[in-house]
């Protein structure tokens, strides 16, 4: 028998050596390296052709990401987070075993735009603090957030170390400020050339735009602005025990 196939099988050879590759890709057989088409041809003993179809498969199953020019990689860990209440990315990246830092390439003061005054129920043109922060995980851009925060509350963020770690939790520990509820509203796009570059996001792929309005009591205290990729993060909601759709509800 060549590697995992069996020529007597009705399954096609392809669809075996998916099934052999997918069970050894989820079993971390490829962490460091995922065979070249040629080396997986040898293995299996088949045709070049039936491996190409094979490693289309895995890739349309987002296991390995294929490029022209530079064979088959492992993907990288997509991260999930739960919808159910207010998340922190730096918490996410971090459970997902993946090392979190940030690039922070704005923290100062500046006038707030009319559309986020109203946001944060302040004068247009104030002075605000401002953030905006490339999240890393293993190196890698996963997110770009711009968080516009009312300086009187969030004026200790400046002398903070914004390279790692949650807003929230830095906020906590260097203003006093702790977060009591807020919403968000998420949709996907097409980011534009220009975000697409710095989360180095491959062509044709989505990304995730969340706005945030964050609350301390009664008060706002920032609205955030965020590009997350698409490829690399999933978010994802669960219903209690016992729910039940109504007669009114699509199934």
């Amino acid at each position: 028998m060549a590697g995992q196939v069996v020529r007597s099988n009705p399954l096609p050879l392809w669809a075996q050596i998916v099934d052999d590759l997918r069970r050894r890709l989820l079993a971390g057989e490829f962490e460091r390296r995922f065979p070249t088409d040629e080396e997986l041809t040898g293995y299996y003993e088949v045709s070049r052709q039936t491996v190409r179809e094979a490693v289309r498969h895995l890739a349309a199953e987002g296991l390995v990401v294929r490029e022209r020019g530079r064979g088959s990689s492992v993907a990288p860990p997509v991260l999930e987070q739960p919808l159910h209440s207010l998340y922190s990315l730096a918490s996410t990246v971090r459970a997902g075993g993946l090392v979190e830092r940030s690039e922070v390439l704005a923290a100062d003061h500046r006038p707030v735009p009319v559309e986020v005054a109203a946001q944060l129920g302040v004068e247009a043109g104030v002075q605000v603090v401002f953030v905006e922060r490339l999240r890393l995980a293993d190196d890698e851009p996963i997110a770009h957030d711009r968080s516009w925060l009312p300086a009187p509350l969030a004026v200790g963020l400046l002398d903070a170390d914004l390279t790692s770690g949650g807003l929230y939790e830095i906020l906590a520990g260097h203003c006093g400020v702790r977060i009591t509820g807020g919403w968000e509203r998420i949709r996907p796009v097409m980011p534009d050339l220009a975000e697409q570059t710095l989360l180095r996001l491959p062509p044709a792929v989505a990304a995730f735009s969340v706005e945030r309005l964050v609350l301390t009591g009664d008060a706002s205290i920032e609205w955030r602005t965020s590009l997350i990729r698409g490829d690399r993060y999933a978010m994802v909601t669960q219903w209690p025990a016992g729910t039940q759709l109504r007669p009114d509800q699509p199934g």
